[in-house]
């Protein structure tokens, strides 16, 4: 009975032995992949899907914005007006030099990758595909969209794409009927388009990518710079009262700072890398009524009949004036 008992508590002490060398791996394996490979979960827009109710904040600000700190040019191209049930193209052209390079997560240059977001007004919607013409199926070849969330199919997503080959993005979009849905109706909408190019320069947690400008948060001399096998750098710098503050620089920016240097907070210890950035607006389309088109037409054509009259009796009082003698 002893040895059987015996058996026992070293199966059971084998079993927590191995439950907890398992628990460790397991954690050891989530801290590195979190510390590793942030870049994989962080880069893409889905990010704010799951995070924001809606792209938009209450201020106007796209929240792509947060992540991509840079401010360039984005410029979108709509119809002044369309008609109920009927298809159009909204253009987004996200413009940048053609020879631009930005850094990667592992510090090489990779070519810079383009995204976009339209926020349609209520009711109106990506087109089905088989309403798309031939024209609108060639110019969105290669582009996938996606809807912001299940109940927001107004809010259409696409990126990252090669931004080589996708410099302006064409959405197909489809507007409502008021005739057979009265929650809607005809007038003047607004659509708010955002696009970006490039990697952002913080992550969705707060912390820096390496496509930005690294600066000192103290005052002192630089003590020492350190270049670790990854290719990062840890800068050592002795403040006033002889305490070392490290600063750490991924691998990616120049450093711009070398060692005996006198720098200030806030001074810039390394170049900018970034070559990208983000840029929104606002586009307005009227949702035409028919009947308005027709009412407007028939006014022309009265307006034009009603001065052609005009000039026929301009014409007849003349030719009377004239056998009368006046």
């Amino acid at each position: 009975m002893k040895i059987l008992g015996g058996h026992r508590k070293m199966k059971n002490l084998k079993n927590q032995i191995m439950k907890q060398a398992t628990f460790l791996l397991c954690t050891l394996f989530l801290i590195s992949s979190i510390l590793f490979y942030p870049k994989t979960t962080l880069a893409y827009p889905f990010w704010a899907q799951q995070n924001y109710e809606s792209p938009r904040e209450a201020t106007g600000k796209i929240v792509c914005a947060n992540c991509h700190l840079a401010q360039m040019p984005t410029i979108a191209e709509v119809p002044q007006s369309v008609g109920a049930d009927s298809v159009f193209k909204a253009v987004v052209k996200i413009p940048y030099s053609n020879d631009l390079k930005e850094i990667g997560a592992d510090g090489s240059e990779v070519p810079l990758q383009v995204g976009a977001v339209v926020m349609l007004p209520d009711g109106f919607k990506l087109a089905p595909q088989e309403r798309w013409t031939d024209e609108i199926k060639e110019e969105t070849e290669g582009v996938y969209f996606t809807n912001y969330s299940e109940d927001k199919d107004n809010i259409i997503i696409v990126g990252p794409l090669s931004g080589d080959t996708n410099k302006e993005i064409v959405f197909p979009v489809l507007s409502p009927d008021p005739a057979t849905n009265k929650e809607y109706h005809y007038g003047k909408y607004q659509l708010h388009i955002g696009g970006n190019r490039g990697r952002g320069q913080v992550y969705p947690t707060g912390d820096k990518s390496n496509n930005v400008l690294f600066t000192a948060t103290s005052t002192g001399t630089i003590n020492s710079i350190e270049q670790i096998e990854d290719g990062s750098y840890k800068i050592n710098i002795e403040n006033e009262n002889g305490e070392i503050i490290t600063e750490t620089v991924p691998v990616g920016p120049k450093l711009i700072v070398k060692e005996q240097d006198k720098i200030n907070t806030g001074d810039p210890l390394t170049n900018d890398p970034n070559v990208g950035g983000f840029g929104q607006l606002d586009a307005e389309v009227v949702l035409q009524s028919p009947y308005r088109i027709i009412g407007l037409i028939a006014f022309f054509i009265g307006v034009g009949l009603t001065q052609i009259l005009l000039v026929l009796k301009k014409k007849q009082v003349e030719k009377v004036q004239a056998a009368e003698g006046i």
